[in-house]
């Protein structure tokens, strides 16, 4: 969430006025993150975030807002993007309605695609429990059972095509060793996508960015309460993919020790049992969730790499580091059931 453009106040509340949210009070941009530019935009009716798209295209937005509006219609806690009151939705089935059709919840600053969405409430919880654990495996599942009757389709941008075309790009800047084990994994995740197994992967939308900062608890200032889940933002790298590999990207950030990558089994317990409680698993997917914790650790890997050493000129930009998900990518190759003593009490319980 850096600020790549920068945004005049009177243009932000031009905005918001039109939208009806009244006066902008205060425009504030937001750290963190690569992708967008965001700030906090304060109003006479309430607190908002502003977002303005660098790379995603105004025929490729729809996608994600109305995933997002969606998914709040059906009580889940995602923002639901604020609509232009002077733009008619367009009708007929989502399928069939053109790519250039005007949309109600995109909008343009700056000369960039944009969206207004409420600021969720609560605050990120960066060291989880298996019980906040237990919470994002619950609404993940409801997720995933929630857009099955989301009707719009579109790959997920960086899925095995974008691997496949950006590994060549990063190969330059990483060692020898580096070399060899994202060549071999790669080769390996082709050769996994080839088989029967995959393709009887269920498939919907996902999120498939659903990290820590990406998901809000409550606060109500009682430490023994169990945490409560208020609310998961940041859909601008979902997709229509495997329900597994979204659930692996959850179970490489949150199931795992930070400073080694090592799996953390009773957090990864506590959130597949949750999970499992709304969505059992099919065989393939027990099957094949050592290979696609391995391809979350991949897919962020790369990523990494390439926003590392080939970053964008902004204003509050800080890369991740790319070593992270090496190490979470060794761990997983070496040690592919570690995930098995977890998965077995939840297939008996199947």
């Amino acid at each position: 969430m850096a600020v790549f453009t920068e945004v005049q106040f009177g243009e932000a509340d031009a905005l918001v006025q039109r939208l009806g949210m009244g006066a902008l009070r205060e425009l504030r941009g937001i750290e963190g993150g690569i992708e967008n530019t965001n700030y906090f935009a304060t109003t006479e009716s309430g607190e908002f975030v502003l977002t303005l798209f660098e790379r995603l295209s105004a025929e490729q937005l729809p996608y994600y807002l109305c995933l997002m509006k969606h998914l709040a219609g059906a009580g889940l806690p995602v923002p639901a993007p604020v609509a232009d009151p002077a733009v008619a939705p367009p009708t007929g089935h989502a399928l069939s309605i053109p790519a250039q059709a005007p949309c109600e919840l995109l909008h343009s600053v700056a000369g960039k695609p944009a969206a207004l969405v409420q600021k969720l409430s609560g605050r990120s919880e960066l060291a989880p429990t298996a019980a906040h654990c237990a919470e994002l495996g619950a609404t993940l599942a409801r997720m995933h059972l929630a857009g099955r009757d989301y009707p719009r389709i579109q790959p997920n941008l960086r899925g095995l095509p974008w691997w496949n075309e950006t590994a060549p790009v990063v190969l330059p800047y990483v060692d020898e060793a580096q070399s060899a084990l994202l060549r071999a994994e790669l080769a390996y995740q082709n050769h996994v996508a080839e088989s029967s197994a995959y393709a009887a992967l269920p498939r919907g939308p996902v999120h498939a960015d659903m990290f820590r900062d990406n998901v809000m608890f409550a606060t109500d200032g009682d430490a023994d309460a169990p945490p409560r889940l208020t609310g998961v933002f940041d859909f601008y790298f979902a997709g229509t993919d495997t329900w597994l590999f979204d659930l692996a990207v959850c179970l490489n950030d949150w199931a795992i020790d930070l400073p080694s990558g090592r799996h953390d089994a009773a957090r990864a317990d506590a959130l597949l049992v949750a999970y499992e409680g709304v969505r059992a698993l099919n065989a393939s997917e027990r099957a094949l969730l050592p290979a696609m914790l391995r391809a979350a650790a991949l897919r962020f890997w790369i990523s990494r790499l390439w926003d590392f050493h080939l970053p964008r000129e902004a204003s509050m930009l800080k890369p991740h580091d790319p070593t992270h998900f090496e190490r979470v990518l060794r761990e997983r190759a070496t040690h592919p059931h570690a995930i098995a003593h977890v998965l077995e009490p939840v297939m008996a319980a199947a």
